[in-house]
């Protein structure tokens, strides 16, 4: 298979009577961050002096902007004219396939978000980034928690055969998720300062309870759900 010299993902919302806004991403395959091709000036809420979230480990004497707020801020402030409810037809283009979905303003951005997130340099929020190279939009929270779980099973194999200590038990996941949930509530309670309408809010929120879900999952070790997905596979 040959080297992928960037991943492309393309969301573009349609709205009635208006012209579509289409948002291209460019992704480095090797580091799984976004490539800035066009070096706009971010907004000053999102110096990371005034957007540092309490776990974040980024000095600001180092980092001028928060990676992750720099790189939202040009989605919250188009998306500032939209309530959230708001309907639209979102097609999401990529390397492999196009999708598309009539929806909410609040979905569509929360699945644009969860990628920028993801790949915006975060240096919490960044260790979800390899779900990005197999992006699935408007994911639903099962599918979220499987997609989870299926790479992290993985990734503890590949540390296994590299002769690390394997995590079966999703001890070091559960952690990850809680540190998540403490980023996703600093950017809620950071966007209720610059967001005119709730869309960007909104969405961050529905990330959260998909993290909580899984949080939530793994303390009380219900993966009954689960088990029954991958039966066929237990019989091999």
């Amino acid at each position: 298979m040959e080297s992928m010299e960037s991943l492309n993902i393309t969301y573009s919302f349609g709205f009635d009577g208006q012209e579509t806004k289409s948002f291209h991403l460019l992704i480095d395959p090797t580091t799984m961050f976004i490539v800035e091709k066009n070096k706009l000036t971010p907004p000053d809420w999102a110096e990371l002096k005034s957007f540092k979230c309490p776990n974040c480990p980024l000095d600001v004497k180092r980092h001028k902007y928060c990676p992750l707020a720099k790189h939202l801020s040009f989605i919250i402030d188009f998306f500032q004219a939209f309530p959230s409810y708001h309907e639209a037809i979102v097609t999401v283009e990529t390397d492999e396939r196009t999708s598309f979905k009539e929806t909410t303003v609040q979905l569509g951005v929360g699945s644009l978000m969860g990628i920028i997130m993801s790949c915006s340099g975060c240096p919490v929020i960044g260790k979800l980034s390899s779900l990005a190279r197999f992006h699935l939009p408007f994911a639903s929270i099962e599918e979220t928690e499987y997609r989870v779980l299926a790479i992290y099973i993985v990734a503890q194999y590949v540390k296994m055969k590299q002769g690390e200590k394997p995590d079966w038990q999703l001890k070091n996941l559960k952690h990850l998720y809680e540190e998540i949930q403490i980023v996703n509530k600093n950017i809620v309670e950071k966007l209720s300062d610059v967001e005119m309408n709730d869309t960007s809010r909104n969405a961050v929120v529905t990330l959260s309870n998909f993290a909580e879900y899984i949080i939530w999952n793994i303390e009380d070790k219900k993966f009954n759900h689960i088990e029954n997905i991958v039966s066929s596979f237990k019989s091999i």
